[in-house]
């Protein structure tokens, strides 16, 4: 008697040490209106850097972009993987516009966890901004000279 296939699943699977962490750092350093969002990332070396969120209402940083300096100050220039939660026990948060855009152009090939409970997924970047501005793609290449240059 063979054994019968058993299913596979095909999502792939969401890194819930990143998301404890997040969470973590929501229910613990969530202060007041000012630090309401938590992010977590796994760098390319598999460390975890976490951050809070700068509310202002002139536009203080999101908890990712929080991170992308916490990050840099502690080494970890590739980032692979990142979530945000929110205090109060909101769940997972996925990114905002600004900081969709951010993260695209700083982590090409970044994997953002979104979605709630049972149904968190990874997600590619570049899918939760399809047919986005890249800003690299922008930008001069260093043997380029930009128009008129050579006339100055």
């Amino acid at each position: 008697m063979t054994a019968e296939p058993r299913p596979v699943d095909a999502r792939p699977a969401v890194d819930r040490e990143l998301v404890e962490a997040a969470a973590r750092v929501a229910r613990t350093r969530s202060h007041g209106d000012n630090h309401t969002m938590a992010a977590a990332a796994r760098a390319a070396d598999g460390r975890i850097v976490t951050a809070m969120n700068a509310y202002h209402f002139t536009g203080g940083p999101c908890a990712e972009l929080v991170l992308i300096g916490a990050a840099a100050a502690q080494g970890a220039y590739e980032l692979t993987t990142v979530v945000a939660v929110g205090d109060r026990d909101r769940g997972v948060v996925p990114p905002c516009g600004r900081c969709r855009q951010v993260l695209l152009d700083y982590f090409p090939g970044l994997t953002v966890i979104v979605g709630a409970g049972e149904d968190l997924r990874p997600v590619r970047i570049a899918e939760l901004l399809p047919e986005t501005y890249v800003w690299a793609d922008h930008q001069l290449d260093a043997s380029e000279e930009p128009p008129g240059a050579a006339d100055r």
